[in-house]
């Protein structure tokens, strides 16, 4: 194999040695440019691809994790201003686990993970500073998975346990909270934290909580819900948001008819907060119902014997002698006999109470404001606008009417009041940011094209340098494939290019027999083609006709 091998050199030495300048240079070129493609193929398809390890990091804690990537010699990439970092993708979890392992990637909050060691021998008020670190922490973590939080830090104040409790005192929490970017937290958001760090301590009031962004605004409202600020506060976030339900209601309304950003509605309501309790008591002469009867029944019997005698001396001194003579005789007697029958009827009257309770929130009046863009036609400097008849007005207007229950009548409790007009809208702003957009997309779309054609396009521009250098090679220094002096043999040969002919006629040096032609002829019939049509046209200029 290494005979083959020396064989197939010499050739290629042979052939470079009757090539042109120009095309050795095309043969180099080509060469340099398969070379260059195949490494750089083969550089594109063994890189590595990074994906997002850890993000918006302190830079402390983006040291710690540097450090621990560079004692494991993992490959990274970082990001400058947003303290991000970038591992290989296919290493991102296993990375993760690694350094959650060491504890490295969590910040400098500290969480549960503190009660991992054992801590025998603390006093029970570092135990309880340790609770407190701990709940910090991972307060602190939870809030940070928020969409538009950043980082957050979490404070927490707990009464001191005493033997005499103090219910003037309560728990209380602040929360520091770093936004993403520009955006800001809604009211939903900070209620949602407020109640978040609330129910994860015990006793802690969400009116307690209070949260504070990287600017220095107070989000959150410190007042207490039963007093009057409180109230206040309440009673104004319930009326916007029923202004802003309305309002949103009809223009979702009006968005078929005047499509979107035709119409714009403001509502406002009057909201009555008075709570009234009513009790009535309605008796009906009429119903009489008894309800107990007594009835007593009295009947007396007397009886009284002879005439009464006058008191004095004479009777007493006569009393012997009446009560001998009377004796044999009777003295008369009088009986009397008396009957009493009372009868009492107790009744009740049939009576109706109805307790009623009117509870807040009852809309004393509405009114709405509804802008209506005018119709435009034409574009560009053709542009007019078309006002709408009376008809459609009306009937825009019924829309908004029904949608938001406005009450037009002429009822004393309630007198509602619905204005619309018609004018058109200041595009000038949304037009020129429209123009803005279209730009920047042509933009991005111009350079992605240039991007993706440019490569291609270098290719091409080799390629076709590389066929002209081909095309203005001159045809006569083509070789014809082997070298003539190498058929200068022993005669005739016998068709194996080894030159073991039995003729004896050694053919002159620089001259070509007919058996060397016709051999060339049988092995490299294009070489020999062009090699004798360059010898036919030789000497003639270029343009003229054989």
């Amino acid at each position: 194999m290494s005979k083959n091998l020396l064989q197939l050199a010499v050739q290629l030495r042979e052939i470079w040695k009757q090539l042109g300048l120009n095309q050795k240079v095309s043969v180099v070129a080509a060469a340099i440019l398969v070379l260059g493609g195949l490494l750089g193929l083969a550089i594109w398809s063994n890189r590595a691809d990074y994906s997002l390890l850890y993000g918006h990091m302190e830079d402390g804690e983006a040291a710690k994790v540097i450090a621990a990537l560079d004692e494991a010699k993992i490959p990274y990439k970082t990001s400058a201003g947003n303290g991000s970092i970038y591992v290989p993708s296919d290493k991102v979890h296993t990375v993760r686990m690694q350094l959650a392992g060491k504890g490295v990637g969590r910040g400098d909050m500290v969480g549960y993970e503190i009660f991992d060691k054992p801590n025998f021998g603390l006093s029970d008020f570092v135990q309880r500073a340790n609770y407190l670190r701990a709940i910090q922490g991972e307060l602190a973590r939870t809030i940070s998975q928020l969409n538009e939080i950043a980082m957050a830090r979490v404070m927490i104040v707990m009464p001191e346990n005493r033997l005499l409790v103090d219910n003037q005192k309560h728990p209380t929490a602040s929360v520091f909270v770093k936004v993403k970017g520009n955006s800001q937290l809604d009211a939903q958001g900070i209620n949602s934290i407020r109640f978040l760090v609330a129910n994860a301590v015990e006793g802690l009031q969400a009116n307690h909580v209070t949260v504070v962004d990287n600017l220095g605004h107070v989000l959150s409202e410190s007042s207490e819900p039963d007093s009057l600020a409180g109230l206040s506060a309440s009673q104004l976030a319930t009326r916007q948001q029923l202004e802003k339900y309305l309002s949103r209601k009809a223009e979702d309304m009006l968005i078929p008819v005047v499509g979107p950003g035709g119409a714009v509605v403001r509502v406002s309501a009057d909201i009555n907060f008075d709570t009234k309790n009513t009790t009535t008591e309605t008796y009906d002469p009429d119903g009489q119902v008894a309800r107990n009867t007594t009835i007593e029944d009295t009947s007396t019997t007397s009886m009284t014997a002879g005439a009464p005698t006058a008191a004095g001396v004479s009777a007493n001194a006569n009393l012997d002698a009446a009560t001998n003579a009377n004796a044999t005789t009777s003295a008369p007697q009088t009986t009397s006999q008396t009957k009493k029958k009372n009868t009492t009827s107790s009744f009740d009257v049939s009576k109706t109470v109805s307790v009623s309770q009117k509870t807040p929130g009852d809309i004393k009046r509405l009114s709405a404001a509804v802008v209506v863009a005018s119709k435009i036609e034409g574009t560009g400097a053709d542009r007019k606008v078309v006002p709408r008849t009376e008809d459609e007005l009306k009937s825009i207007k019924a829309i908004v009417q029904s949608a938001l229950g406005v009450q037009q009548t002429n009822s004393t409790e309630r007198v509602d009041e619905i204005t619309l007009v018609e004018m058109p809208f200041n595009d000038t702003v949304a037009n020129e940011l429209n123009k803005q957009l279209d730009q920047q997309q042509k933009q991005i779309f111009y350079s992605d094209l240039v991007r993706n054609v440019a490569y291609p396009g270098i290719a091409l521009a080799v390629l076709f340098l590389f066929w002209r250098t081909f095309k203005r090679t001159v045809p006569e220094s083509l070789p014809v494939g082997i070298p003539v002096s190498q058929f200068s043999g022993n005669g005739t040969g016998n068709g194996q290019r080894n030159g073991n002919g039995n003729g004896a006629a050694v053919p002159e040096p620089g001259v070509v027999s007919v058996d060397v032609l016709n051999r060339l002829v049988r092995e490299n019939p294009d070489n020999m083609s062009q090699a004798i049509r360059t010898w036919l046209t030789r000497g003639q200029k270029p343009g003229a006709k054989n």
